[in-house]
């Protein structure tokens, strides 16, 4: 195998798949990415066995063959050469080392057999659709922030995406919660969407795509089965295990019957919030809320600093139900209005039981908050 590529497009592929290997696998093999010439192309892979990543890569080739290389180390080496800088691998093949040469540098670094590569596309995957780069972005960016990190309760580890209905339309759902919150995101279902599975798609893939799909503008490819999901990202194939779990009926917790309604100025509420939790280093100290017709209070209390309240009200603030306490965590509310770009609707039963949470002008997104005693 040899090759020559340009320093900038070779670190970019590097950082791509590199990000995948686990730093701490005790299986050598996994952290190595795995170089491979074939038919005049250059292809990078890398894997930890639950994600594989595998980018083609602009390069002039010379010779066919494939090998391993210490992931960290190559893109620490190539990060560090002068940009502009063109740098050629060459691995003669066997066991001998891989040659790296760029300009007056040039190292050896030792391989492993390719034949110790596990390969994580092999299988059929069925059921094929195409997201816009924006979709899969709202999708993600609306819900993984109330994705479980409580590894004991796996199957709230991801997103679940699945098909719903929703008023009598089919539409492509994305949902997560950690049973304090729950996050609910719609888009239109498309084309060859109608018979997929539902699957939960794990956070660490959740969050090295969101790192690929910053870089893109087009369609995102699906496809999936029900073990497995692939996204093809311009010239980045990523495929991933998906959790073996039932995701709960979360539609049971989403309540129905909450008639008293806040609607608040997002940028006016966030920014009050932040003000009024700054009292406490805790930051799951609770936010009281408490709210009176078109005035809402929002009020913080520390034994260790003191308390802090501002009122908001006149076009800021309306709200015409009876009055109302409740409290919420201060991070919860800013996780939640962060995904907001409208006015913060909040439609409350009493001050014990769970809130709905949605922005004004997107019916697209919906949020559940379970409140704090204060």
């Amino acid at each position: 195998m040899k090759f020559k590529a340009d320093r900038a497009t070779l670190l970019k592929a590097l950082a791509h798949v590199q990000s995948v290997v686990e730093k701490r696998n005790t299986i050598p093999i996994l952290a190595n990415v795995l170089i491979a010439v074939r038919d005049g192309k250059l292809s990078l892979t890398a894997t930890d066995m639950e994600i594989a990543v595998i980018e083609d890569v602009a390069a002039s080739t010379t010779r066919n063959g494939a090998c391993t290389a210490p992931a960290a180390t190559l893109y620490e080496i190539v990060r560090k050469l002068p940009e502009g800088a063109e740098v050629e691998l060459d691995h003669p093949g066997g066991d001998a080392q891989l040659a790296l040469r760029a300009g007056r540098y040039s190292t050896h670094l030792v391989v492993l057999p390719t034949d110790d590569f596990p390969s994580m596309t092999a299988g059929a995957l069925p059921h094929r659709f195409t997201l816009s780069a924006q979709q899969l972005r709202g999708l993600i960016d609306r819900t993984r922030f109330a994705i479980s990190t409580e590894e004991t309760r796996y199957y709230l580890n991801g997103i679940y995406l699945h098909v719903a209905d929703s008023e009598g339309t089919r539409v492509l759902r994305a949902v997560a919660t950690d049973g304090h919150r729950l996050a609910r995101v719609e888009e239109p279902l498309p084309d060859g969407a109608g018979g997929m599975p539902g699957v939960i798609i794990p956070r660490k893939t959740i969050n090295e795509l969101r790192k690929l799909l910053d870089e893109v503008s087009g369609g995102v490819e699906l496809a999936l089965s029900d073990t497995r999901i692939q996204f093809h990202v311009d010239s980045i194939l990523l495929t991933s295990k998906l959790i073996d779990g039932t995701f709960p009926e979360y539609e049971r917790v989403i309540p129905r019957g909450n008639d008293k309604v806040l609607r608040v100025g997002k940028k006016d509420f966030a920014d009050a919030v932040g003000r009024v939790a700054a009292i406490s280093a805790e930051r799951s100290r609770p936010v009281k809320l408490t709210l009176q017709r078109d005035l809402l209070t929002l009020s913080a209390a520390s034994p260790e600093q003191g308390t802090a309240s501002e009122e908001l009200d006149g076009e800021r603030v309306k709200y015409e139900s009876s009055p109302l306490e409740i409290g919420f965590q201060a991070r919860y509310l800013n996780d939640i209005t962060d995904q907001i770009e409208g006015d913060v609707e909040f439609c409350f039963a009493d001050g014990s039981a769970p809130t709905v949470v949605r922005d004004a002008t997107d019916s697209s997104a919906l949020y559940v908050l379970m409140p704090m005693r204060v």
